[in-house]
């Protein structure tokens, strides 16, 4: 299996892409950019920004949204961060990991600083997306929650170090000591989900592993070596994280490459809220679009969710991931924007609080369904007792309904624009959507700066 493994992540950027598989690549790559450059303006984003710029270090490799220029490993950190400073970023859904956020800043970073074609940075984010996941699979992402560790930290540490790796042109046995490097570097505790202002969460859901990855291949180009076969052998990487598990699930670390890419069953938030609410915006938009109704004609609204994310989402203190709120901000307003999502002081506004509770959350076991978790049954009751109700087995920016370019502009814009302006946010669009074509991706760094 290792060989195997080696062998695909060493060869990958000579292996072409399928263009469905390239299309759906520039969506991601697309929403991960919007996700950084919001995130730079955001409390985590902030506080990432004045870390690194403290650090100093080699000016290498820019941080999207700002006009700093710093290390490698201090941009995938920080780029990390901003990517995940909230929960706008995308999602594997089956894993419940954030490949974009996790992956995307590690190949810019080795990408930026060696000058390197958009069509190889591309092809190794693919990679990065599918090691990220099959890592998770390995292991089973939901033992790992269950067990209290954070899933998507250990996907981002290997995505992150396979982009990299890849990048830097290891040969099979430098990629067998990557990962070892990588494996050595593995955290995450799942009680991260109790920060209330997404520092922590997005250094440690997901900047951690993309810094770690990124310094595991970095290492091994600079002659470090260890154990070549960290997944086998006595008291390997599975003996320490899957004890339990049956050893025939390690195989999935490498079941499909080359066939079936991870980055096709992934998601993209068509709201700028958590993966476990799309389900309920979604219906929501809906029905409004639909009946026409208004804030003050709703006397109770009762969403039933799949029950595993109603503890995610119940009740949070963080605006963008509280259901109850997001909800009562949709009805309020008749539609969600980056700002709306995000905007604290709305959390007390009373107009929003008189609203929310008129919001009901049921967890519905029968809604569960790992491979299709953005889904939702949506009762309202109205005033004069009339009822109406929706559903969704599968919300618009999952995996089998992707978004379109269009849809996926109108979601980036409304984060970007207020960074970069209308006119830069444009041109920014325009080159990403021809990334495979650019012939050395720094050229980016003046669109993506501010």
């Amino acid at each position: 299996m290792m060989q195997q493994l080696s062998s695909y992540i060493s060869s990958a950027l000579k292996k072409p892409l399928p263009l469905e598989v390239t299309e759906r690549a520039k969506l991601h790559l697309v929403d991960t950019f919007a996700a950084m450059i919001s995130g730079s303006r955001l409390l985590p984003g902030k506080k990432a920004l004045t870390y690194v710029k403290s650090l100093g270090g080699k000016p290498e490799v820019g941080l999207v949204g700002t006009s700093v220029v710093t290390s490698v490993l201090n941009a995938a950190l920080a780029n990390g961060m901003f990517g995940h400073a909230d929960e706008t970023d995308d999602i594997h859904t089956p894993t419940y990991s954030h490949p974009g956020s996790g992956v995307v800043p590690a190949a810019l970073a080795i990408g930026e600083r060696d000058r390197i074609a958009g069509r190889e940075v591309l092809r190794a984010i693919v990679l990065g997306y599918d090691i990220c996941a099959r890592i998770l699979f390995s292991l089973d992402a939901v033992a790992l929650r269950t067990a209290g560790r954070q899933a998507t930290s250990f996907g981002a540490v290997f995505g992150a170090a396979a982009a990299a790796g890849s990048l830097l042109k290891l040969n099979e046995r430098e990629v067998r000591f990557m990962l070892s490097y990588a494996a050595q570097q593995t955290a995450g505790l799942y009680c991260v989900h109790r920060d209330t202002q997404h520092i922590e969460k997005s250094f440690a859901g997901v900047a951690m592993g993309v810094r770690n990855g990124t310094a595991a291949a970095l290492m091994v180009e600079h002659g470090f070596t260890g154990v070549e076969d960290v997944f086998s052998g006595e008291r390997n990487f599975f003996f320490t994280f899957a004890p339990k598990a049956d050893p025939k699930q390690f195989m999935l670390l490498t079941q499909g490459l080359g066939r079936d890419f991870a980055i096709m069953r992934s998601a993209i938030k068509r709201w700028p809220a958590g993966g476990s609410i799309q389900g309920s915006l979604h219906v929501l938009q809906e029905m409004i679009q639909r009946h026409g109704f208004k804030v003050n004609e709703v006397e109770r609204l009762v969403v039933r969710i799949p029950q595993r994310d109603v503890r995610s989402v119940n009740n949070r203190d963080m605006p963008d991931d509280c259901i109850q709120h997001l909800l009562a901000v949709m009805l309020l307003d008749g539609t969600l924007t980056f700002k709306s999502a995000h905007d604290y002081s709305r959390m007390k506004d009373p107009k929003v609080m008189a609203v929310r509770k008129r919001v009901e959350l049921v967890g519905d076991e029968s809604l569960t369904d790992p491979l299709q978790p953005w889904r939702c049954v949506m009762e309202i009751i109205l005033k004069e007792r009339r009822k109406l109700s929706h559903r969704t087995m599968s919300a618009k920016g999952g995996f089998d309904d992707p978004l379109s370019r269009q849809e996926m502009e109108e979601k980036a814009l409304d984060l970007i624009v207020p960074v970069l302006g209308k006119s830069r946010s444009r041109k920014l669009l325009n080159a990403l959507w021809e990334f495979d074509r650019i012939n050395d991706i720094r050229s980016l760094r003046r669109l993506a700066s501010a």
